[in-house]
């Protein structure tokens, strides 16, 4: 029996990471498991009670706080609970973006969503995405990718995706907002965005999702001789 893989795929908001990932992960019958969830959960909660964005009110905040990722009732992505509550659609908002870009600069918060996503990856067998699963989280992972795209197009799949659940904003606004996050995630101390040596980069701008998958599934098999 083939090895169940670590796979890592790190990049920027906007680039397709999820759908990807999520595809790839059905693929290879392999768990799916979005980090950045797990980030805009804690930073769900912080701006719920109001929590100032300090070293020791986050790292009070993470050791009272129950995360919990379900595979969804649907077998395809992940439902995400924060102390037995759903908020898998309320987490996903452009201010619930910059709310874990924001939470994520603290090493508290890192130290505490390191330990349970290794826990979730350490058997194999599963598809992770993030912003520092190469480097960070799983730098011995058995393969990695960096998928990126263009910002303009980033910020047209955000739109039309914020669009389809009813949240539309200013396509302009929210291209904006993808460049800001951008940075904060570029800039910060503690386990920035870039992409891994040996990951292989993927520019996604002009590939549907099968085109990705496919490129991917390949680099997979190659991997595996």
């Amino acid at each position: 029996m083939a090895k169940r893989k670590i796979i890592a795929i790190d990049g920027p908001s906007g680039a397709g990471k999820s759908t990807t990932a999520k595809a790839l992960a059905e693929r290879l019958g392999y768990i799916y498991v979005d980090t950045g969830a797990m980030y805009r959960a804690i930073g769900w909660k912080t701006k719920k009670e109001m929590i100032l964005l300090t070293e020791e009110s986050l790292k009070n905040l993470c050791s009272i706080t129950d995360i919990r990722l379900d595979r969804s009732p649907t077998g395809v992505g992940m439902k995400i609970f924060v102390d037995g509550i759903d908020v898998t659609e309320e987490i996903r908002t452009p201010e619930m973006g910059m709310m874990a870009s924001a939470v994520s600069a603290f090493q508290c918060v890192r130290e505490r969503l390191l330990e349970l996503q290794r826990g979730m990856g350490r058997n194999g067998g599963i598809v992770m995405e993030g912003r520092d699963i190469g480097t960070v989280v799983f730098p011995d992972a058995d393969i990695k990718f960096f998928l990126d795209a263009k910002i303009e197009e980033r910020g047209k799949r955000r739109h039309l995706d914020l669009k389809s659940k009813g949240m539309g904003d200013d396509l302009v606004r929210v291209t904006d907002e993808i460049r800001k996050r951008d940075e904060a995630d570029i800039a910060r101390t503690l386990a920035p965005l870039k992409k891994a040596g040996d990951a292989l980069y993927i520019d996604s701008s002009n590939m549907t999702v099968q085109e990705v998958v496919e490129t991917m599934l390949k680099e997979i098999k190659k991997d595996e001789g």
